[in-house]
């Protein structure tokens, strides 16, 4: 595709006066960096707040006294005792038990839900809901508003002074929220594994806020480069990837998303897509699954390296691999033969022809540090 095709975000114009790097991405026009570069951009997220634009992510609202239990028949998560003014991490199954996306669901109350859904997949998302639930519920894209992830340990001093309720807010919390005198919808929530919030706002005024919150002096832009990098150091999957719907959420080391509630022994057990295989893929265990990675070499292992073990024998692939700058060394995440599953077990990827010595790793690889109070 074109620059002249792809997709803009209402922050277009406000990233190539930042003189950011733009690259296609999910069909969109998006800045891989600034002029800060990524490994300061990643350094700077740690350390104060960056501000990400995430606008390319699909937005859906449900509505009505049956969306509760209408979206839980398509995910594996309790979405009817949700409560209100909490988000709740999810996953789309089919048939098979694979993952057709991940995506983030709030209670709003009053019979209502917000959807954030993949960039990459929101419009099949979109189709899949009014498929399936169509009949149960109101939906209502909302792909005319942007989103802006305001992530790091200083977000929340910075949000404050716009909003002092948010100082209260608690991961994973969600609450409608005035900004500049407009309704915005905030969560304290993100994907780099720091304190941090993600804002909804209306298109029109989403340039107005970026710029308000980079004239504070914590605050620096960020792109995905760095958004990247953060989420693999805080072992956070992204889908296409480190999912997709070749693997289930049990091959995608993703059972923690499987609310008690919907498992086989809980309350409301199955009544998802793909719910039988789950289940029998958690009673007797699978072939392979996602672990984490650390090359004991500084050499970058990238995504579609194969792993092999002490012989030589392909045991895997890695899903997604680059240079943590916080751990300071390369990270990666593969799937890997149940066999070596192990945390510290000895794998080999092949890059370039030659073998770099790995370990299986415990996830995440730089402590999360979301705020719980």
């Amino acid at each position: 595709m074109t620059s002249e095709t792809l997709a803009k975000t209402p922050l277009h114009a406000l990233h190539l006066e930042l003189g950011a790097r733009m690259v296609p991405f999910a069909g969109y026009d998006m800045p891989v960096q600034y002029p800060l570069g990524v490994m300061k951009e990643h350094q700077h997220t740690r350390e104060a707040a960056g501000l990400f634009d995430v606008s390319h992510m699909g937005q859906i609202i449900l509505r009505g006294p049956n969306a509760a239990k209408a979206l839980e028949s398509l995910v594996p998560v309790d979405i009817i005792d949700l409560p209100v003014g909490m988000q709740r991490y999810a996953m789309f199954t089919d048939d098979q038990g694979c993952i057709l996306d991940d995506l983030m669901v709030a209670n709003l109350g009053n019979d209502t839900l917000f959807l954030v859904v993949n960039a990459a997949c929101k419009h099949q998302d979109l189709m899949h809901l009014q498929l399936q639930i169509a009949s149960q519920c109101q939906i209502e894209p909302c792909f005319d508003r942007a989103l802006l992830a305001l992530q790091g340990p200083k977000a929340v001093d910075v949000l404050a002074r716009l909003a002092p309720e948010v100082a209260k807010m608690t991961f994973m919390q969600f609450a409608p929220v005035r900004l500049l005198g407009v309704d915005c919808f905030v969560s304290r929530s993100g994907y780099t594994g720091e304190d941090g919030f993600e804002i909804s706002v209306p298109a029109d005024h989403a340039e107005a806020l970026a710029r308000s919150l980079l004239a504070e002096p914590e605050v620096e832009a960020i792109g995905l480069g760095a958004r990247d990098s953060l989420r693999l150091e805080a072992g956070l999957c992204l889908y296409g990837h480190d999912m997709s719907t070749s693997t289930t959420p049990i091959e995608a080391s993703l059972l923690w998303a499987i609310s008690k509630a919907r498992r086989a022994d809980g309350a409301r057990a199955g009544g998802f897509p793909g719910a039988e295989r789950i289940f029998a893929q958690q009673r007797d265990g699978v072939a392979s699954k996602r672990v984490g990675l650390l090359p004991q070499e500084r050499v970058p292992v990238r995504e579609g390296a194969e792993i092999v073990d002490a012989d030589g024998n392909v045991i895997g692939s890695v899903c997604s691999g680059g240079f943590g700058p916080t751990l300071g060394g390369p990270v990666a995440m593969g799937y890997v033969q149940s066999a070596f599953v192990a945390v510290d077990t000895p794998v080999w990827a092949m890059v370039r022809g030659k073998r770099v010595a790995m370990k299986v790793a415990k996830t995440p690889f730089v402590p999360q540090r979301y705020y719980r109070g």
